[in-house]
């Protein structure tokens, strides 16, 4: 983020716990920057959807705070998506995050085949990652491409960004059901790095970085900026301003009559279901709209 004079805003420190929020970080000694996600109601939300199996709704989750870290390369405007097919359970991922830090996502799977538990890389299988950027001030569109392979997210991204970018990274992802006073929920976090030109400055931003648990990721009572703070206190860091998290969709009532008009009277009548009507669900959502087909003729 910037200020008028194109400066980025350092955030005060602060030791308060909250959820949903990107917090751009650099350790200026090492030449190192970073982002941090926290992810409480807002990944909670996505989700919940659907009655996904623990396992599945641990891969959703890893893809939505890989894609808000990754998205948060677009400041104000535009968007970026993350999409898998694999030959996994889990056979298609699409997460979009629209900026500044709006976020949907959902999952296919083959429920006969759903584990309770397994590894991310397992339950994905083999495939790829595409990873895309639209910008709206020049309406262009940038796509790339990394085979998965059996590894999880945060090594396709390691790879997408060694292969492509030819920038070493670092990423860490957490997804975990955790019980607070407020009651059971699905929390999340993740830490990106980008290495600095010096080689020495990475090895020990990685040694730095690779103390990271994941269940400080997901800990509720533990603030960013302590987190930060705990990795990187030796050598300082500096926190700028943060970000908002939080879902959303894009479907409407508006949009979906949209759709159904857009298809001939023998197309709609092939959608009608047992109850006379013809029933369209967001995937994304998992939003349920109802129509009488008389009202498009």
């Amino acid at each position: 983020m910037t200020d008028g004079d194109g400066e980025r805003l350092v955030r005060v420190f602060s030791s308060d716990a909250r959820d949903d929020l990107l917090l751009p970080f650099a350790v200026e000694t090492l030449d190192l920057r970073g982002r941090l996600a926290r992810l409480g109601p807002t990944v909670n939300t996505i989700l919940s959807h659907y009655d996904y199996p623990p396992s599945v709704a641990r891969v959703l989750g890893e893809a939505v705070t890989l894609t808000a870290l990754l998205g948060s390369i677009l400041e104000s405007h535009g968007r970026f998506q993350l999409q898998t097919r694999s030959d996994g359970v889990v056979d298609m991922i699409v997460v979009d995050y629209d900026a500044p830090g709006r976020l949907r996502g959902f999952v296919r799977f083959d429920p006969a085949r759903a584990p309770s538990a397994a590894p991310v890389g397992e339950l994905l299988g083999k495939g790829h990652m595409a990873l895309t950027i639209e910008r709206d001030e020049d309406a262009a569109r940038y796509q790339g491409v990394v085979a998965l392979d059996g590894g999880g997210l945060a090594e396709a991204a390691h790879q997408y960004f060694r292969q492509s970018e030819q920038i070493p990274s670092f990423v860490r992802l957490a997804v975990a059901e955790v019980v607070t006073p407020q009651g059971r929920g699905w929390r999340a976090g993740g830490l990106g790095q980008d290495a600095p030109e010096e080689a020495d400055a990475w090895t020990e931003g990685l040694a730095l970085a690779a103390t990271l648990e994941d269940h400080e990721l997901v800990d509720p009572s533990l603030s960013a900026e302590r987190l930060l703070f705990r990795l990187f206190h030796e050598r300082g860091v500096t926190v700028f301003a943060e970000r908002e998290l939080k879902a959303f969709c894009r479907c409407s009532d508006a949009r979906v009559e949209n759709l159904l008009r857009s298809f001939s009277n023998e197309e709609r009548g092939a959608m009608i279901g047992d109850d006379g009507r013809i029933g369209v669900t967001c995937e994304f959502c998992g939003k349920l709209r109802s129509y009488d087909p008389a009202s498009f003729d």
